[in-house]
């Protein structure tokens, strides 16, 4: 059911409720794509009828809270429907896109492999970019075609994904390989903070609806730009210098077979390393998803602030973390360069990429009456997740670099699992008591990262497995 609401600046607290989604991408673009959801649900949902607000202070909150029109900024009036959606509804429209993810990561990954990240991820852009185009229509046609063109995106998302890890076993050398990865997965951290900053303003001025617009349209502008500038490989590039196409190439030669050998699946599916990677991104992901889909709706619920203001608090710790996360690749590079073994290195960024990210977390409801203290321990959680890049996320890289866009595919495929569980939990368990359901769902995600950890911990490594090498081929 929706009503046609006026948003406006002065709009009062009760407009903004419960959750939001994520799916992690590589670039920016899509990372905002996968992310708007997130903030426009705030404006997308009447919550006069699902109420989850804390009773904790305001005090010394830089920006004005009390809805009062005199007191608020002046902005154009938008209009927009609002929707009645329960947090348990909301929960599945999250959830959606990564039911598409989950089918599309394992085979875009090998098809990439096979015929070229460049036609692969850049149709899924396209695709994608449509489907955004798409989601104000379909959310008006009722809820069943908002969830369907959710899951479709998902497919097209999920193609994307997987596809574009086969880029690195043709570009990355291996020394350099976690500087470069790191800076292309920061993309996910840069479009988020775009996405939340941006769609809160969009939102407020023009109407949600605009935020699904204008970047969508940006969208299209982006798969032009991608199927124009980027290709598979050192050897098709038209512009690469020489020297570094040399260097790429005999740097690449242990690990690039030109032979096209059938996959180990049976030995992929015997390997610890390879399960407790998959389980560790799990978990991780896990934790991702509670951050990015619920930072806007919690800092609204604790501080009752409009979507303009909800947009730019959300957004800061992705902005630390997009920088973290690059200084992480170089610190991962460094520390190779000292002798330090690769899976020290891995175990290392992932642990500190982890742990105190999900602690952050379990504190928070604890100290509502600080806004400070708050957004900290959300920049803190935010800022320091994005070293796991430098660990699980390309641990398939050193296990098996001739497999490695299929298994990425494969373990982000599993991991997306938790992008489906993640917010149908959390949205059952904030249905049932507000105050409490945060804490339960902040501490079930500490307890689901701390058993990822402790088994990557335990069985992770880094060398190249035994299935995963160059076999020879003998004729009798």
């Amino acid at each position: 059911m929706a009503t046609m609401t006026e948003l406006s600046p002065t709009e009062d607290k009760s407009k903004y409720s419960q959750d939001t989604q994520v799916d992690e991408k590589l670039s920016p673009r899509k990372a905002a794509q996968g992310i708007i959801m997130n903030i426009t649900m705030v404006a997308m949902v009447n919550s006069t009828s699902h109420q989850f607000q804390f009773n904790g202070s305001t005090e010394g909150l830089p920006f004005d809270s009390s809805g009062d029109p005199q007191n608020s900024p002046k902005s154009p009036t938008a209009w927009a429907p609002v929707y009645n959606w329960s947090p348990h509804i909301q929960g599945i429209i999250f959830s959606a896109i990564s039911y598409g993810m989950i089918l599309t990561l394992a085979p875009s990954g090998y098809l990439a492999g096979r015929v070229g990240t460049k036609r692969v991820v850049g149709v899924s852009l396209l695709g994608s970019s449509l489907l955004i185009l798409f989601t104000p229509l379909a959310t008006d046609l009722g809820l069943t075609f908002l969830i369907a063109t959710r899951i479709l995106q998902g497919l097209s998302q999920g193609s994307g994904l997987g596809g574009q890890f086969a880029l690195w076993e043709s570009w990355s050398p291996p020394h350099e390989r976690s500087r470069l990865c790191s800076i292309a997965l920061s993309g996910i951290l840069l479009g988020s903070f775009i996405a939340i900053l941006l769609g809160g303003l969009i939102s407020q001025t023009l109407g949600w609806p605009f935020v699904f617009y204008v970047f969508g349209g940006v969208g299209c502008v982006f798969c032009l730009l991608w199927f124009v500038l980027v290709y598979d490989g050192p050897v098709t590039h038209p512009w690469i210098n020489t020297t570094e196409k040399e260097y790429i190439m005999s740097s690449l030669a242990q690990q690039v077979s030109s032979s096209r050998q059938p996959l180990p699946i049976k030995a992929m599916v015997r390997s610890l390393p390879l399960w407790s990677m998959g389980f560790c991104c799990f978990s991780h992901q896990w934790l991702i998803n509670i951050m990015v889909i619920y930072t806007p709706t919690y800092i609204s619920s604790v501080f009752n602030i409009n979507i303009r203001d909800s947009g730019f608090l959300s957004a800061l710790p992705f902005i630390i973390a997009w920088v973290v996360g690059i200084l992480g690749g170089q610190l991962a590079d460094f520390l190779l360069t000292k002798n330090f073994r690769l899976v020290t290195v891995r175990k290392i960024a992932t642990v500190l990429g982890t742990l105190p990210s999900s602690a952050a977390l379990v504190i928070l409801p604890y100290i509502t009456s600080s806004y400070i203290i708050t957004v900290g321990l959300l920049t803190l959680a935010c800022g320091l997740s994005p070293l796991c890049q430098s660990g699980i996320y390309i641990n398939t890289l050193d296990l098996a670099p001739r497999h490695s866009s299929f298994l990425m595919g494969v373990s982000r495929g599993f991991a997306q699992i938790a992008a489906i569980l993640a917010p149908t939990v959390s949205g059952f368990l904030l249905s049932q008591d507000p105050e409490l359901g945060w804490r339960n769902t902040f501490s079930l995600s500490f307890a689901i990262n701390a058993l990822g950890l402790i088994f990557y911990l335990i069985f992770g490594e880094a060398d190249v497995q035994d299935w995963a090498k160059e076999r020879k081929l003998t004729r009798l």
